[in-house]
């Protein structure tokens, strides 16, 4: 029993999914958990780094696939804008590089959309004492990488070239 002088503090989430519906069904899981709030919502990637900034969530639920900037470089901006802040990827992919290229991102923690519905809780708890959270099966493709060092063989971008070809991929003109 905790004493009623100790204020307990909320749990601050910041959910970022280009899908309504899927923000609907993970606001109603995490607000059914006493002490957790979703403080806000966003749509796209852009929108997810500023609504971080102004909110200032304890964690971030990042979709992978989001539009105007992906979940990776949103992450990335968000994790250096705010070390405090934890990110949780949800995501419907499972390939060993882009679960490494989110970890190198910032992100603690990372589950399958199809997991989501027995893993939420349990990875938003984690997160929220700052530990990492993978289902077994992400857990899986993150070691088979480590065991496998030679299929890491790849050519690094910056960030500027990461954003820049997310912006080619939204169909901007050179210009812009």
């Amino acid at each position: 029993m905790i004493p009623h002088h100790v204020a307990m503090t909320r749990l601050r989430i910041l959910l970022a999914d280009d899908h309504e519906m899927v923000r609907r069904g993970l606001r109603a899981t995490i607000e059914s958990h006493p002490g957790w709030e979703v403080c806000g919502e966003a749509g796209t990637g852009r929108e997810a780094v500023a609504k971080a900034r102004e909110l200032r969530p304890n964690i971030v639920v990042m979709d992978f696939a989001m539009p105007e900037l992906n979940g990776i470089e949103a992450t990335r901006q968000i994790c250096a804008a705010h070390p405090r802040t934890e990110v949780l990827i949800l995501s419907m992919h499972d390939s060993e590089k882009l679960v490494r290229e989110m970890l190198a991102a910032g992100a603690h923690g990372y589950i399958l959309k199809t997991d989501a519905g027995e893993s939420l809780v349990a990875a938003i708890q984690a997160l929220a004492e700052h530990k990492s959270f993978f289902t077994p099966k992400v857990s899986s493709v993150v070691l088979q990488g480590y065991l496998n060092p030679e299929t890491q063989k790849r050519a690094e971008l910056t960030p500027r070239e990461r954003e820049i070809i997310q912006l080619i991929a939204e169909g901007k003109a050179t210009k812009e």
